[in-house]
């Protein structure tokens, strides 16, 4: 283990980080505060360098070490065009790891899509080369990329920093390895809890990608979340799968599904807790609920780093005949084109919110339909409200949060979606992605 760096150290690199992401015109909905400082998860250590795989003078490739004895757990995309390492960690994790310790090695710049087998052997030989370095199994190497599609990626760069950043790893760079996996994004997004379990202090860190290219089912995200608890593996996974739901697969920038998508979320078992085994006893519980706090943080980050974005809207649908009907009404309304320019307008036009709800296809009683926005009942009960007028519509329509809330009359289903505006800057960012 190397010698633990000063705060002067520390300063200066996060300096140097800034001076070097100067330039990007960040996000008005990033957090004010910036990066946060995540606590130190035993086991887990990071690095992160510059292969020039698409960007240069910027780290574009980040390597996470976890310890022996981790258990890791993992979603992925549905996309039947996912990309070669998105097929390869899925196989892994169906196989499973021993307990000789793990590496999660992420590029940005190329996301190694619809490459074939070409594709499938820049992943063989990017694991082969850090299962070497580190001493550590090949089925126990797991990696990403993101970016461009359809293009070879130049594995060879890669490869050519292994060593570099298995000498390199330490336990402070969460966040260089956080902006080493940016693409369109234009801040790095982190997120973390710390709270007790039977008198053992248990730590969430956890960061994330994603800008554009975002729907449920995932979204064009790569989230690495890591925790010293000590947990069962399966439990892990059934955790991670039901909070996903209503975090990373409850947000959309622009209803595009990525093909590389991956959240995985590694437990060191450091902490020091009694071992959980089940799920529903109350140390299960306490995990459930800070990691549900920690992924819905970085869920709403990636939104708030939409493409162009201006604007960040919480949908809530209430009254629908299930949650999955409300689910779909909701991403009906954020998936409208016709509603998000509207948001980017500050146009109050609630009669496409009407829209939203009858496209969805779901059931709704246009009788009993309400809107607000914000606290302001616009619509009640199939018609607009006596006591709304378009002043108070177009001042709301002015702040940077917003919400807009329908009951559709049928039931007692309920979901919340989150999603942004659609400016011309999205157009902007996405006409010239190639160039």
């Amino acid at each position: 283990m190397k010698n633990k760096k000063s705060i002067a150290e520390l300063e200066l690199e996060l300096a140097e980080l800034k001076n070097k992401y100067s330039t990007v015109n960040i996000s008005p909905l990033a957090p004010e505060n910036g990066f946060p400082i995540l606590p130190q998860i035993q086991g887990i250590r990071f690095a992160a360098a510059a292969a020039n795989v698409k960007y240069s003078e910027r780290n574009d490739v980040m390597l996470i070490e976890c310890a022996a004895g981790s258990s890791i757990a993992g979603l992925f995309t549905k996309s039947s065009t996912r990309s070669a390492s998105v097929l390869d960690c899925q196989n892994k994790l169906k196989i499973g790891i021993n307990d000789k310790g793990a590496a999660i090695l992420v590029n940005s710049g190329n996301s190694n899509a619809f490459t074939g087998s070409y594709g499938e052997e820049s992943v063989q030989k990017i694991c082969l080369a850090v299962s070497n370095e580190m001493k550590i199994p090949f089925n126990s190497v797991f990696t990403a990329s993101t970016g461009v599609i359809g293009e070879k990626l130049p594995h060879e760069k890669i490869i050519s920093k292994v060593k570099e950043l298995n000498s390199k790893l330490d336990e402070y760079s969460a966040e260089s390895a956080a902006r080493a996996i940016m693409t369109t994004d234009t801040f790095p997004k982190g997120a973390c809890s710390s709270f007790s379990i039977n008198n053992s202090i248990v730590n969430i860190s956890g960061f994330a990608k994603g800008s554009g290219m975002i729907a449920p089912d995932m979204a064009t995200m790569l989230v690495y979340i890591m925790t010293d608890i000590a947990i069962e593996k399966n439990i892990l996974q059934n955790i991670l799968a039901k909070l996903n739901e209503k975090t990373f697969n409850s947000i959309t920038v622009d209803s595009d599904t990525s093909t590389s998508d991956s959240l995985m979320l590694i437990a060191t078992g450091q902490s020091g807790n009694k071992i959980i085994i089940d799920e529903n006893s109350a140390e299960a519980l306490k995990f459930t609920e800070e990691l549900h706090a920690v992924m819905l943080n970085l869920a709403k980050q990636v939104v708030r780093d939409g493409e162009g974005a201006t604007k960040f809207l919480e949908i809530e649908v209430n009254g629908a005949v299930s949650e999955k009907s409300a689910k779909i009404v909701a991403l009906a309304i954020a998936n409208s084109p016709l509603i998000k320019t509207a948001i980017a307008g500050e146009d109050p036009n609630w009669g496409r919110v009407v829209m939203g709800v009858g496209k969805s296809g779901e059931p709704a009683d246009r009788d009993k339909i309400s809107i607000w926005f914000g606290d302001i009942l616009v619509a009640h009960h199939g018609w607009g409200a006596s006591s709304y007028s378009e002043n108070l519509g177009q001042n709301y329509m002015k702040n940077q949060e917003l919400k807009i809330t329908v009951d559709l009359g049928v039931g007692d289903g309920s979901a919340k979606v989150w999603t942004c505006d659609l400016t011309h800057q999205y157009i902007s960012i996405n006409a010239d992605y190639r160039s």
